[in-house]
């Protein structure tokens, strides 16, 4: 009804709490998400710093999900599952857990309200959470996306073979000690900080004026469908240059320096990755695997937003009750 006043939940829960359901709705959604982050990360690595040319192992996001169904099966198309799952928890954990109490800090800081929705405020307050998950997270993404190169059949970029998570740690601890599990961190923190930057503020932005303007119901599925397809796309757009840099970083083969310390042997940071990539390949080559990515982010971003929130607001329901929520 036109004039009513906007929902507004009051019922609070604690950054543990939020932690705890942004990890189960993000594990939720890299079930679905995971075998487009395995074509993802090998298209990616497809003719790495390599002129036009270069014979391609597979040619569109399509063909490595049929080529990993026919070759690997169900265990290639999620590579990296079980690791995938633990890092979600500890990246999702932190970026939906944290962005409140973040966001909420800064408003108060600069003398706004709670309720402001700031668009300065949600960007850093997103870019913060987002590098705090990356860097909790970095060797579990480190492994994940050495798993997902792998292919015994079509190999594509370094390999690198692990029997499972535990193995792949401690063979990485042993063969570089600890500098080797936070390879990449660099370029995992500038990829995480741009795709959060934009993800929470535009999901929250979009559902605002969904409701804003009586296009859906506030607390409603389809309210949260289309705000995260809205997120999605822009994460998708933001994050795909630091995604390609943080994957070949990731897989780069190893050297020793005249320290005596293992160091990339292709790239020395992100920068590094990206001009390089950018000489070889041109601009094109960031946004390789752009289109798995999209089918990537895509759901995962749909799946964890929407299952967010309402993950929080059944969590609420049985931790509150119905009667502690303020009607329109």
């Amino acid at each position: 009804m036109s004039g009513s006043t906007p929902y507004r939940d009051t019922r609070s829960i604690s950054t543990a709490e939020g932690f705890l359901c942004g990890g189960l709705a993000a594990s939720i959604a890299v079930t679905v998400s995971n075998p487009a982050e395995v074509a993802k990360t090998r298209l990616q690595l497809q003719g790495e710093l390599a002129k036009e040319g270069v014979k391609k192992v597979y040619s569109n996001a399509l063909d490595v999900f049929r080529k990993t169904w026919k070759n690997e099966g169900i265990r290639g198309l999620q590579r990296g599952l079980g690791t995938a799952y633990a890092y979600q928890i500890l990246l999702n954990g932190s970026r939906l857990g944290f962005y409140e109490p973040f966001r909420l800090a800064l408003n108060k800081f600069i003398g706004r309200s709670a309720e402001d929705q700031i668009p300065f405020t949600s960007v850093i307050a997103g870019a913060s959470s987002g590098a705090v998950g990356a860097s909790l997270g970095n060797p579990l993404f480190l492994i994940k996306a050495r798993m997902q190169a792998f292919s015994p059949a079509l190999p594509v970029g370094t390999q690198h073979f692990y029997k499972n998570s535990f193995d792949a740690l401690a063979t990485i601890f042993r063969a570089e000690g600890a500098r080797g599990l936070v390879r990449g961190i660099d370029a995992a923190i500038l990829r995480t900080s741009m795709g959060s930057s934009v993800q929470l503020p535009s999901y929250i932005f979009a559902k605002n004026q969904l409701v804003k303007h009586e296009i859906l119901p506030a607390n409603s599925t389809w309210t949260f469908l289309a705000s995260s397809s809205i997120s999605g796309a822009c994460v998708c757009v933001v994050m795909q240059p630091a995604d390609t840099a943080l994957t070949r970083m990731y897989n780069q083969p190893t050297i020793l320096g005249p320290d005596g310390k293992a160091r990339g042997a292709l790239y020395k940071n992100p920068i590094d990755c990206l001009w390089k990539t950018f000489k070889a390949e041109g601009v094109r080559g960031w946004y390789k695997g752009s289109t798995a990515h999209f089918l990537r982010i895509a759901p995962h971003t749909i799946i964890t937003l929407t299952m967010n929130d309402i993950i929080i607001d059944l969590y609420k329901t049985a931790k509150y009750g119905r009667r502690h929520k303020d009607e329109p």
